[in-house]
């Protein structure tokens, strides 16, 4: 639960780490490489072929770190929602706006008490209610 507010940050962190490996895959120099193939008519005999690619190390490299990055957006997200779907399952309005106003919005257990007219001691009492740490 208390991980939601650092999720969102890292979520809007990895799609930004994204966005630049996406950048510099398309920024990635090309080079010459040799193919081998065959020719078009028979006798189908070997063919060595230059061609352009990109440079192999660097894009192998930024593959690599995109799949990471993306593997770990995907764990983050599926937290987030796991959080917003245990909130969203709580069958009581008044714990439902404490839990909403406590971990989604980030406020203190004061200031939630403030809000929906309880004690911090019953705020309190609520979220452990429903969170066993």
């Amino acid at each position: 639960m208390r991980q939601y507010r650092p999720l969102l940050k890292e979520i809007e962190l990895l799609s930004k780490k994204l966005d630049k490996l996406q950048e510099r895959a398309y920024n990635v120099p090309e080079v010459l490489g040799k193919v081998t193939g065959s020719s078009k008519d028979f006798p189908y005999t070997e063919e060595h072929i230059t061609v352009r690619m990109d440079e192999p190390k660097e894009s192998d490299e930024i593959r690599s770190m995109m799949r990471i990055n993306e593997r770990r957006l995907d764990k983050a997200e599926a937290a987030r929602l796991e959080i917003e779907q245990f909130i969203a399952a709580i069958p009581d309005s008044t714990d439902r706006q404490i839990f909403e106003l406590s971990f989604l919005e980030g406020k203190k257990q004061r200031e939630v008490a403030d809000v929906v007219g309880y004690s911090r001691g019953r705020v309190s009492q609520i979220i452990s209610k429903y969170v066993k740490d």
